[in-house]
């Protein structure tokens, strides 16, 4: 049964790898193949083995297929799925949820949206870190899954990350989340082998009343994955802001990437107007992009 197991999910990697080509390109151990929109050797993003581009949380608001043109008017050709967005507007009745039960015709449209906006998904989370989502992520030929497990269920996390050689990012929502400390989830990956790591979400940090960028010092070599995210405190309360205008550090925290010389993606958040956020988060992926310009030239 072991060796049919892996026989279904090399069949699955082949696919991704030839039917699902437009899909996304990764090579192994995480590192980027980047399609036409990097392909000077100049573009920095690429030069520093990073993936930009929202989360596509941040258009939970539309169907998967008006979410998807949304990542492309930002001017991003990457993105994060979440599993369980509507894939399309549901009529009759009929809904169908972006995730492992996609299949047939609705798996075609899913590709098809793919291919024509050319937007590629690098990631999916914050998902269940369960087998069906491990297969679904061979399938996409996606490197990371972002997730927020039990504790007790680390180790079954870890053996199913080395079986699908898929990195996994433990995520942190703010406190009281089991996660929100860099301290616990250090706990936790004690034990862990290579395939887990750490997906550092900034502005959950910064709620838990954490600097996120001693946070990110803290995750040296154990970092996976970024749901990025900046802040702002008025009053009480914190708003959402185009990375680079909070208070998260981005582009300190940036700097301290490249300084680790991580090879990661980074998903943009921007959980607020959400009928009408396209122009902050294309605000935060130019921010981002010329960040990454002044560092990869130094």
């Amino acid at each position: 049964m072991k060796n049919m197991s892996i026989n279904r999910r090399e069949m699955l990697r082949g696919a991704a790898l030839l039917g699902g080509a437009s899909v996304i390109g990764i090579l192994g151990n995480g590192a980027f193949s980047f399609g036409a929109e990097d392909k000077p050797a100049q573009d920095a993003v690429a030069k520093l083995g990073w993936r930009i581009g929202p989360q596509i949380y941040s258009f939970n608001r539309f169907p998967f297929d008006v979410a998807i043109k949304k990542v492309k008017e930002t001017g991003s050709t990457s993105f994060e799925l979440y599993s369980g967005q509507q894939l399309r507007k549901v009529e009759n009745g009929r809904r169908v949820a972006v995730g492992p039960g996609l299949a047939g015709d609705d798996y075609k449209y899913f590709q098809d949206l793919i291919a024509e906006t050319g937007c590629k998904p690098h990631a999916m989370g914050v998902c269940p870190a369960d087998r069906a989502h491990f297969e679904f992520a061979v399938k996409l030929g996606l490197s990371v899954l972002n997730v927020e497990p039990k504790f007790d269920k680390i180790p079954e996390v870890n053996k199913l990350a080395e079986e699908y050689k898929i990195k996994v990012g433990l995520h942190n929502h703010p406190r009281p989340s089991i996660y929100w400390d860099p301290d616990i989830v250090l706990g936790q990956l004690k034990d862990s082998g290579k395939w887990v790591g750490a997906c550092c979400d900034t502005g959950h940090w910064l709620r838990s009343g954490l600097d996120p960028l001693e946070c990110v010092k803290k995750f040296k070599g154990r970092i996976v994955s970024f749901h990025i995210k900046d802040l702002s405190k008025k009053d009480k309360n914190f708003v959402f802001v185009p990375l680079g205008a909070g208070d998260c550090k981005i582009a300190e925290i940036l700097r301290e990437v490249a300084t680790q010389e991580v090879k990661i993606p980074f998903s943009i958040e921007y959980e607020a107007e959400w009928d009408n956020n396209v122009k902050p988060i294309t605000e935060s992926v130019e921010f981002f992009r010329k960040t990454a310009s002044s560092l990869a030239t130094k």
